[in-house]
Formats: C-alpha cells, sequence, structure tokens
C-alpha cells in the first residue's frame, strides 16, 4: 500500500511532478518518543516529524504546490 508524504520546499523548481526521489532518515528523540523525519536529497526539501517509519526510501514526486514563499512536495512511497 502507498504512502503519500508532504515535504516542504524553500526554493523552486528543485524537483517536479513524475520525478524519482531518493530519500534520507533521520530519528530525533523526545518525550513522546522516537520520531522519524525524511529528507528529499541531496537536501532539496524536509517532511515533518512522523512516529510511522517509512518502508522504504524512494518515491514518485505526484505534486508540487505553491504557497507564497515555499513549495509543498507531495511524494507516494
Amino acid at each position: 500500500m502507498a504512502r503519500e508524504m508532504d515535504f516542504r520546499m524553500s526554493r523552486p523548481k528543485l524537483v517536479s511532478e513524475g520525478d524519482k526521489v531518493e530519500l534520507s532518515e533521520s530519528t530525533l528523540n523526545t518525550l513522546e518518543g522516537t520520531m522519524y523525519y525524511y529528507t528529499i536529497e541531496p537536501a532539496l526539501a524536509m517532511s515533518n516529524n512522523t512516529r510511522k517509519p517509512l518502508e522504504s526510501l524512494t518515491g514518485i514526486v505526484k505534486k508540487v504546490e505553491e504557497y507564497g514563499s515555499e513549495w509543498t512536495v507531495i511524494v507516494e512511497i
């Protein structure tokens, strides 16, 4: 089953719809437990924190949405 995840990108046109992207996983130990966050490599965009780790570190860009001076990249993993 595919999972979609949002990434925040601060510069335009670093990725486009249909691009295959590689992700890196980082962990954060908090009072709520271990949190995971992901980066589209090479440091193009970063996800929010999530409790559930991804099963795969590759994905396809489904959509890029502009919000003022930031972009949301929706990746299907």
